[in-house]
């Protein structure tokens, strides 16, 4: 048995109807329980309906797992950006879920940096947010080791009508793209 050291490799492809069934599995208690609970079958329809029509500023994505073997991969989850005001600002916001055949091997933190790259290529904001729990060990773990910097604890409406405590985190995507790009911070 052959043992995967490294992160795992993912793509990010755009969300298409048939990702309904992939929102469905995500939709359960263990998936939902730091963000209100399961959704019903009208919400998820709802959901899916906007996550078709996100199409700039932001997209849905469904996360697929690249094996060594060859050039398709196991659906692993969804990720996303879309835009939002927040502290008076148009930003983005990033959200996740790994199924659970998928967790704790390093796939949220691929797509998240794959989602990274995404945001700052659209180039419309500056920053990328993440707003986990803050009893979610797990998203704010992946949020560190992708490389956003938490800003501090905050009243976060979600879902609506419901505040929960969460962490902010941020990431500069002029930041990253000047980095990337091999200037300086300054320049």
């Amino acid at each position: 048995m052959r043992h995967r050291t490294a992160a795992p490799r993912v793509r990010i492809e755009p969300w298409t109807a048939a990702d309904l069934a992939l929102l469905r599995r995500t939709n359960v208690p263990e998936m939902t329980e730091h963000v209100g609970g399961p959704e019903t079958e009208e919400q998820v329809l709802a959901r899916h309906r906007r996550y078709l029509e996100l199409n700039g500023p932001g997209r849905m994505f469904r996360i697929v797992l690249l094996p060594e073997d060859g050039p398709e991969g196991d659906v692993a989850g969804s990720i996303g950006f879309w835009e939002r005001t927040w502290q008076g600002e148009k930003v983005y916001e990033t959200g996740w879920g790994v199924l659970p055949e998928f967790q704790g091997r390093g796939v949220a933190m691929a797509a998240v940096r794959e989602v990274i790259a995404a945001a700052r290529a659209e180039g419309r904001h500056g920053s990328l947010y993440a707003f986990p729990s803050v009893a979610h060990t797990a998203s704010n773990a992946v949020c560190r080791r992708a490389g956003f910097g938490l800003v501090g604890e905050c009243q976060f409406e979600y879902p609506k009508g419901n505040l929960m405590r969460s962490n902010e985190w941020r990431v500069d995507l002029a930041a990253a793209s000047r980095s990337s790009a091999g200037l300086s911070a300054g320049g």
